[in-house]
């Protein structure tokens, strides 16, 4: 089960940075962010929340695909 050690290194390594430097974090974040502030504006919470879900879908189901 090689696979998933290299998961949780890569976790380990993930969470370290962000520890370490919360910026590197928030600019990663920003675009997303940004992108949220601005179907919130336009569309309404109902709008935001839908894409925040959809994100979150593409974001498991790209990962699994990955693998």
């Amino acid at each position: 089960m090689p696979g998933k050690d290299v998961n949780r290194i890569r976790a380990r390594s993930a969470l370290a940075t962000v520890k370490e430097s919360p910026v590197i974090t928030a600019i990663a974040v920003a675009p997303v962010v940004l992108a949220l502030a601005v179907v919130w504006w336009l569309l309404g919470g109902f709008a935001a929340f839908v894409l925040l879900v959809v994100l979150g879908v593409v974001v498991v189901v790209g990962g699994k695909l990955l693998r």
